[in-house]
């Protein structure tokens, strides 16, 4: 429920610029007015539901209440009065009105005491006039409604029982730090923050901020990839890069500009067949379906969703919005409404605002729906008044309801200064107009956010001034000397937790919105003779002139230039920031020739457009796999053995290779996908393993912890010996956890352990023999008659070995020397 309520405050809090309002809506009234007969007199049913109960005290209850039959179209009841009688006697009343339409109301109660509770619901009567009611999305457009006249009726007193114990609710489930797929389980309820889709209905033209309700990559592990040109150093004489051009836009393999439950949407140039509409896995990159433009497919733009404020139900819808307002089926890519609508930005939700050019200098801000499904388009305009303008200004703060322009004061082609005027966006008129003695840099880099308004100077000052009122609230210092002072930079800007960012030339830079201070400066240093930029310091640094995009607490940047040379420059990266502190998180070889950044996040997952080599490159975490071996045979008790195994990367980009730690990421990546130095580029780089954790559980259940040890990050392997000091089998089990780059693995295998080897028996050693003189031949005697066996002792025994032994080694001597 929690939960629940958060979504909605912040749905309904969230760029609110104007509440979009139902047509009509007739509450009626409590009693029938004198001297009326009504048309329709209906008796209604009272009806009365709680849960749980019972309840543990200091626990919400959910207290629904209806009335059958209910009311039709916009027609509501009104003082709906629940009474709440505590165990000590006194009562709570609770008086509210019924929805529209359903006659259902609801709300949630906290019994504060033990013991026994009463509630009863009351509806005393209600009537309605006879009425035509009209609007938005309704066919016919306009329904004739009766007089009547509903009589009043109640519950009986129902029994709660509050007790001390609690009583607990379904389980939550923990936001995943794992490997996750789509769909997500109802279930999974508590993973609703991080399952936005992108674009959110944070559409502000003037940055890309992805929103809160996305997660983001934090290691540069790249997931898949696929190539959208033909690029590279051309052999021979020419030794550039072919393809790319001075300029922007070359070099292109392109990104979704939506991605949505999983899946990207994108135009594609398929060779032999041209652009197809595109749909594809985020995870894995396969195709579910592509259909040629030429034959009516269709890339959405935006996703906008519509929630029904009573109901909580929201309805999210793939859509390209122009001269007509096309849905999508995310499934199949089918346009499912073709009807007529206008340009224009997103501003809350499924809610548009576009500007219609009269003619003559007169122009109407119009704000329509993209939501229902009424073909009409004068039925989808929620407002429609004079606006002065013939666009929606340089840029605009939807939560504030206001619109900034700046126009630039010249005088002989100089820039000498801008007039800054807002305007209300619900109504149309001037709100304040402000003078600015500093000629502009570019309307791209001012942004508004948090009630004000900043404007950037070609002196190098953020001017920022109050929405409402106008104040100037401060003026910042300038950006660092030589190259970022005169506001020299990317055409672009960021705002998010408190800051705002811009590009200056030799670093990203965040301005706190309180006081305009510059709460950190980001740099990317290169090798002298590949950049002409440096730092206050004279340091040679990359320089920045693309977009941004911030997700989740970080910022993904890019270098580049306004007017690349060929060849390009090396050393530009793809960079990730942490938001708030400024610290680098990872970076990437990569760039894009863009003022607008090339990507898009969602899911934990970046898609970036890389110009260097023309591939996309979806980075995030991957799948890992874990093996693990112990020897086959029976091992001795005491004996020590060598447990074995491979930690390998799953990731279609790159299956088989060896799982490595975050902060040898980009060094394996660039080594991997881009031909660079699996040492580094300056050769004084090891690249590490994965932590790999060992446990033995015998035949009774009982863990034992064998050690963790960490893997080649060259090839994968680990190894850690053990020595069982207890007989019997045992269950091996290898895990590697996971993290920032890979999902967790694990892997078992089975060890015996026999009995310990028997002592040896220790051999006695024999003194060695003096040679036995030969003895001369004696005549034979006549033997005697023997009266006993004859005794040989062990002496006599070892003598005639050993003359045996002297003969036999005599002979083969003799023989081996004739040989020769």
């Amino acid at each position: 429920t929690t939960a629940t309520i958060i979504i909605v405050l912040l749905m309904t809090s969230a760029f609110m610029l104007i509440i979009p309002t139902y047509a009509q809506i007739y509450q009626g009234s409590v009693e029938l007015p004198s001297g009326i007969t009504p048309e329709v007199t209906v008796q209604p049913i009272a009806h009365l539901s709680f849960r749980p109960n019972p309840v543990g005290v200091n626990q919400p209850i959910l207290v629904n209440i209806w009335t059958t039959p209910a009311t039709y179209g916009s027609r509501y009841h009104q003082d709906y009065t629940v009474t709440i009688t505590k165990p000590d006697g006194s009562t709570d009343v609770i008086i509210q009105d019924s929805n529209r339409a359903d006659a259902t109301s609801w709300f949630e109660y906290t019994p504060n005491q033990v013991g026994n509770y009463q509630l009863k619901f009351d509806f005393s009567t209600g009537y309605f006039s006879a009425a035509n009611v009209s609007g938005a999305f309704r066919d016919p457009p306009i329904v004739e409604l009766d007089e009547v006249y509903y009589l009043p009726d109640s519950t009986e007193e129902q029994l709660l029982v509050v007790q001390e114990d609690m009583v607990y609710s379904w389980p939550p489930s923990d936001i995943p730090t794992d490997y996750w797929t789509r769909p997500v389980h109802p279930n999974n309820r508590e993973w609703w923050p991080i399952l936005g889709n992108y674009p959110w209905t944070h559409n502000n033209p003037d940055y890309d901020y992805a929103g809160p309700y996305v997660i983001a990559p934090e290691s540069a592990h790249v997931l898949w990839k696929r190539q959208g040109d033909v690029v590279g150093l051309v052999g021979g004489y020419l030794g550039i890069n072919t393809k790319f051009e001075s300029g922007i836009g070359t070099n292109s393999a392109g990104y979704p500009p939506v991605i949505f439950e999983g899946r990207c949407y994108q135009t594609v140039d398929k060779p032999g067949i041209g652009n197809v509409a595109q749909c594809y896995d985020l995870r894995t990159g396969e195709i579910y379906y592509e259909i040629p433009t030429s034959e009516g497919g269709v890339t959405p733009s935006a996703v906008a969703h519509t929630t029904d404020t009573p109901t909580l139900k929201t309805t999210l819808e793939l859509l390209k919005i122009g001269s007509t307002l096309l849905k999508i089926d995310p499934f199949t890519g089918a346009i499912t409404r073709n009807l007529t609508g206008m340009s224009g930005t997103f501003h809350n939700g499924a809610y548009v605002l576009s500007v219609q050019n009269l003619g003559g200098g007169n122009y109407r801000l119009i704000n329509w729906t993209t939501a229902g499904n009424t073909d009409t388009f004068e039925n989808r305009i929620v407002s429609n008044i004079t606006w002065p303008l013939r666009n929606l200004g340089t840029t605009q703060d939807y939560d504030a309801g206001v619109a900034v322009s700046v126009s630039t004061i010249s005088q002989a082609s100089a820039y000498l200064g801008q007039t800054v005027t807002a305007y209300n966006l619900k109504t149309g008129a001037e709100m304040w107009t402000k003078t600015i003695n500093e000629g502009p840099f570019s309307s791209s880099c001012n942004v508004a956010d948090n009630g004000k308004v900043a404007i950037l100077t070609n002196r190098g000052h953020y001017y920022c001034y109050n929405l409402q009122s106008g104040a100037l609230e401060w003026i910042s210092a300038t950006m660092d000397y030589p190259w970022d002072d005169p506001g020299f930079g990317a055409y672009d800007v960021g705002s998010a937790y408190g800051l705002f960012y811009h590009n200056g030339y030799s670093g990203v830079y965040a301005f706190d919105w309180n006081d305009g201070s510059i709460a950190w400066k980001y740099e990317s240093p290169n090798n002298p003779y590949e950049t002409p930029y440096t730092n206050a310091e004279g340091e040679p640094t990359n320089s920045w002139n693309g977009g941004m995009l911030i997700a989740d607490g970080k910022i993904y940047n890019y270098n580049t230039e306004h007017s690349p040379v060929n060849p390009l420059p090396r050393g530009w990266k793809l960079h990730c920031i942490d938001a708030v502190t400024g610290q680098g998180i990872w970076n990437i070889s990569g760039f894009a020739g863009s003022r607008n950044f090339r990507g898009s996040v969602a899911d934990g997952y970046l898609v970036f457009d890389n110009f260097y080599d023309a591939h996309m490159y979806v980075i995030g975490k991957g799948q890992s796999a874990i093996t693990v071996t112990a020897p086959d045979v029976a091992v001795p008790k005491g004996t020590a053995l060598t447990i074995k195994g491979t930690v390998l990367d799953l990731s279609p980009a790159q299956p088989g290779t060896p799982c490595v730690s975050k902060e040898s990421m980009a060094i394996q990546m660039e080594y991997l996908h881009m031909q660079q130095p699996i040492d580094g580029m300056w050769h004084d780089e090891t690249i590490t393993g994965v932590p790999v954790t060992l446990t033995a559980i015998d035949q009774d259940g009982n863990y034992v912890d064998i050690g963790t040890t960490t893997t080649s990050g060259y090839y994968g392997s680990f190894g850690l010996s053990w020595t069982p000091t207890e007989e019997g089998t045992y269950e091996i089990i290898a895990s590697f956890v996971g993290d920032e780059s890979y999902g967790s693995s694990g892997a078992s295998t089975y060890v015996t352990v026999g009995p310990a080897p028997s002592p040896a028996i220790p051999i006695q050693t024999v003194e060695p023999v003096e040679p036995v003189e030969p003895v001369e031949p004696v005549e034979s005697v006549e033997p005697e008659e023997a009266t006993e066996a004859p005794f040989i002792t062990t002496e006599i025994a070892i003598l005639a070995v050993v003359a045996i032994a002297s003969i036999i080694g005599a002979v083969s001597f003799w023989a081996l020397k004739k040989r020769k």
